[in-house]
């Protein structure tokens, strides 16, 4: 005859067993959709999206005229003017790796000059990144 400790522990045991299969059987169902589809997805639907994309060497030494406290706040301005000249957006938006790459230095020595990658959509909005090394 069994105690009622044994036919805890087996109760247990059989507990174990099905949440496992079941955890098992998610994470099968994850699997059947690979990552790489998906992120080929996004990439052709972001490519879709593209109408023009440029890469510019930005001469930001302009900047360096104005007063040290000033320098790396007219630097953004030149540089969003620059843009403005060549792409003809409805709106300009700067990534945060092009604001911190003016910024990294502090206010007083924003950089002579900065390459960025300017990537204009369907809707007229610009967005700059900085450009990768070639």
């Amino acid at each position: 005859m069994m105690s009622t400790n044994d036919q805890r522990d087996r109760d247990k045991s059989t507990e174990r067993a099905e949440e496992t299969e079941k955890a098992e059987e998610a994470i099968e169902e994850v699997e059947e959709k690979p990552v790489e589809e998906e992120k080929a997805e996004e990439e052709k639907e972001a490519k879709e999206e593209i109408v023009e994309e440029r890469v510019y060497t930005i001469p930001l030494s302009r900047a360096w005229v104005s007063p040290r406290k000033e320098r790396a706040p007219k630097a953004t301005r030149i540089l969003k003017a620059f843009i403005k000249r060549h792409m003809k957006p409805e709106a300009i938006l700067l990534s945060k790796d092009v604001n911190e790459q003016i910024w990294r230095r502090g206010i007083e020595k924003p950089p002579r000059k900065i390459r960025v990658r300017a990537v204009k959509d369907r809707d007229g909005k610009v967005s700059v990144h900085v450009a990768e090394a070639d």
